[in-house]
């Protein structure tokens, strides 16, 4: 059972804000091994979903960008589990309900994604589809998705 908590920059304590840095680093700068600056400047204009376990150990993260700052809908990105979780399902947990406090905040709009190309089929679950060809980005593929309105 997770403990979620959206909010914007602003309500993240520091316990929070080092919580998601570490995981997120762990995953993208240590596990697939790219060294890229991830504190880019977005984070202060997002909303930010975090699911805590029962000991509170930040075990899934989501970062959302505002309509107009990465593309011109919402943008889901920073998507991480934890490596422990890893098979679980709890990824597919972590995008509906980021998909849900969208929809919530944004009725009515698209959600658009920078996804890291392998995983065209994970998001493609949840009702994303690919928007142009692909493109190198950190020295990974990616493809950007849309999810049409709900």
């Amino acid at each position: 059972m997770l403990t979620w908590q959206w909010t914007r920059f602003e309500g993240l304590s520091g316990d929070d804000v080092y919580d998601m840095l570490a995981l997120r680093a762990r995953i993208f700068v240590l596990e697939q091994s790219c060294a890229y600056l991830d504190p880019d400047g977005l984070d202060r204009q997002s909303w930010h979903l975090l699911g805590r376990g029962a000991d509170q150990a930040l075990l899934a993260y989501v970062r959302v960008c505002d309509p107009g700052v990465k593309f011109d809908p919402p943008s889901i990105g920073r998507v991480v589990v934890d490596a422990s979780q890893r098979g679980t399902g709890l990824g597919h947990v972590l995008i509906a309900e980021a998909l849900r406090r969208c929809d919530a905040t944004w009725p009515g709009q698209p959600n658009r994604i920078g996804a890291q190309a392998h995983l065209q089929a994970f998001y493609g679950r949840h009702g994303y589809a690919p928007v142009g060809g692909t493109y190198m980005e950190d020295d990974i593929l990616h493809i950007d998705m849309e999810r049409p309105a709900s």
